[in-house]
């Protein structure tokens, strides 16, 4: 007992005289963190934007909970508007609050929250419609098309006309850029990925073929490989495929600058370019069959993937690739410069992914991003849902506990898998290295 007063005599001096309650017993945050991280056997890393520097909590050390480094670290931080997150080992790094970011068991709660609001299918019905219509609203998306330059429909009356490039042939399917100008000067600038078996005599071409709409994610641009390899890859087997740059990257990037995809306008262009696209392609390819319209996409392209399902109700089969959570909303302004997650009261991605039921839709998790929750938490959320319906088997989740945010291939196997079953696309044709990997230019409609 001597040994340890004497060692508390020894590191804390300074700290018990400078503690009283007309001092409002305050401490440097730094020599806090450090006590802190003795205490729990922890490591701290900050954030470039967090600053401790000349910083003195009141109430320092009754702000630590000895029983719980995680409540320890809330008091702290919060009085900064700061936020703590577990890394790998015993890091834990301190960032800025982040409204679209919470802990593993906030989204347990706020599903656990959202699963007490119904029993039934007529009390999630109601909820659901309730959670479609304020969306679109919080979204603002029909202000925005009214804003839109006209998009023809396939009448003969005039309208501005679609810009479509030259068809390029393949082995086994055809790519084709399209331009639409949405708003004055500002275009979705896409790529058409289309069925087109070598013919012969004894081979004919389907008379009708499923669409997918391919929102992009925020990986280097929509020409990189692994991308035409999947569009191309379902375009083979039978699919239409169309995917679209991103709000200020690739060559809507030189059109309106970088800066532009980090505003809440992005959020709304990219749900209206979806939007847009699914409704011309059904329009003016009569090839393609209204009964079979998919989406399909990773990371913030499934955040999109996620919107568009919700806003289209010709949607009948999704796909959102390492994205949904109920503990992360996306944290571009892209995926939540809108305050949709505040619709009805509160909701998260899981529950506007719900929309979707009965309607066939995949979940593909990794272990290595937030989406490691999603078979323990979201996806059995997703199954009550469907549950309403008689139809959980229509959800399903392929989780890859080994693996971490990308869309490698055995992630792009997954979504050929689901597509091939849902849609009936042609397995035989399912051969990555068929698909000719074009320059990034010839995917470019006008700035190359």
């Amino acid at each position: 007992m001597k040994k340890i007063l004497i060692f508390l005599c020894v590191i804390l001096p300074s700290v018990v005289g400078a503690q009283t309650f007309e001092t409002r017993y305050e401490r440097s945050v730094h020599d806090l963190m450090q006590d802190v991280a003795r205490r729990f056997g922890v490591r701290f890393k900050f954030d470039a934007n967090v600053d401790t520097v000349g910083k003195q909590l009141p109430y320092a050390d009754f702000r630590v909970r000895p029983y719980s480094l995680e409540m320890t670290l809330d008091n702290i931080c919060k009085y900064y508007d700061w936020n703590w997150w577990k890394q790998s080992g015993n890091l834990y790094k301190i960032k800025l609050y982040e409204y679209p970011r919470r802990h593993e068991a906030e989204g347990k709660m706020m599903l656990d929250w959202l699963s007490s609001l119904y029993h039934n299918k007529g009390q999630w019905e109601a909820r659901r419609d309730s959670l479609r219509r304020e969306v679109r609203q919080r979204l603002e998306l029909d202000s925005f098309l009214d804003s839109c330059v006209t998009i023809p429909d396939g009448s003969s009356s005039g309208k501005r006309p679609v810009i479509l490039s030259k068809i390029r042939k393949h082995d086994g399917y055809t790519t084709q850029n399209i331009y639409i100008e949405l708003t004055p000067g500002q275009h979705l600038f896409g790529t058409i990925y289309a069925y087109a078996p070598v013919k012969s005599k004894k081979q004919k071409a389907k008379s009708q073929k499923p669409l997918i709409v391919c929102p992009d994610g925020h990986w280097p641009y929509r020409y990189r490989k692994d991308e035409q390899q999947r569009l191309g890859t379902l375009a083979r087997m039978g699919a239409v495929c169309v995917d679209f740059d991103l709000y200020g990257w690739g060559e809507s990037e030189k059109e309106v600058g970088e800066a532009a995809h980090h505003t809440s306008r992005a959020h709304v262009y990219q749900a209206a370019c979806g939007y847009i696209l699914l409704d011309w392609m059904l329009k003016n390819h009569k090839d393609i069959d209204p009964e079979r319209v998919g989406v399909m996409g990773g990371s913030g392209g499934g955040t999109h993937t996620v919107l568009l399902s919700l806003l289209d109700e010709r949607v009948t089969a999704s796909a959102p690739v390492v994205h949904l959570a109920s503990h992360f909303d996306g944290g571009c302004p892209c995926e939540s410069g809108k305050p949709v997650q505040l619709a009805a009261g509160g909701t998260c991605e899981p529950e506007l992914a719900a929309i979707m039921a009965p309607k066939p839709m995949l979940i593909v998790s990794d272990g290595g991003d937030w989406t490691s929750s999603v078979p323990t938490l979201e996806f059995p959320y997703l199954q009550r849902i469907y549950g309403f319906y008689g139809a959980q088997d229509k959800v399903r989740n392929v989780h890859l506990p080994n693996e971490r945010h990308d869309f490698r291939e055995s992630k792009r196997k997954a979504v050929y898998d689901f597509f091939i079953d849902v849609f009936g696309l042609d397995r035989s044709m399912l051969d990555e290295s068929k698909v000719t990997i074009e320059p990034d230019d010839a995917l470019k409609s006008l700035y190359k």
